[in-house]
């Protein structure tokens, strides 16, 4: 047992200095840890003013829920978007009309052939012919671009320059 006191106080010095390094890299590491504890907080407290929420979690939560919402209403506008879309290409917006003589006599061009299509070529072709006794008027359904009823030489330009505005 004496020669390890012996052993010990010969080495006492060394040991007190290797504490002492051990103590002063521990009261670095404390101090840079402090500093970088302090930045956090200042960045926490600056994230966290003007929000009204006391702490990190109920800020989360509340930015989850938003977020959510903003989902569903992002889902209910694109429903809506397709509704509209699907209700505007079937909507009668390509339309044409041309104005004719139909029998040759003496007057002005009182006929007429009007197209009324959609984007798919649906829709209806109306005529009208006007002479000086009688007026007609004939109407024709239009599936895909074409009629089960023969079309005129007017009314089949009509329908082909109602079909080029798409």
């Amino acid at each position: 047992m004496s020669d390890m006191n012996q052993f010990i106080s010969d080495q006492l010095l060394w040991f007190v200095v290797a504490f002492v390094v051990i103590v002063l890299v521990l009261a670095i590491i404390v101090i840079v840890q402090g500093a970088n504890l302090r930045t956090m907080r200042r960045r926490y407290e600056a994230m966290m003013s003007g929000s009204g929420v006391e702490d990190l979690e109920s800020l989360l939560i509340d930015l989850k829920n938003q977020g959510e919402m903003l989902e569903d209403g992002q889902r209910e506008h694109k429903a809506i978007l397709e509704a509209t879309t699907l209700k505007i290409s079937g909507m009668k917006s390509n339309v044409a009309m041309k104005r004719y003589n139909a029998f040759g006599e003496r007057g002005n061009d009182l006929s007429f052939s009007l197209a009324i299509l959609d984007d798919a070529s649906n829709g209806v072709v109306l005529s009208s012919l006007h002479n000086r006794e009688n007026s007609y008027i004939y109407s024709k359904p239009m599936q895909k671009g074409e009629s089960q009823y023969p079309l005129s030489p007017e009314e089949k330009e009509v329908v082909t320059l109602a079909l080029q505005q798409t």
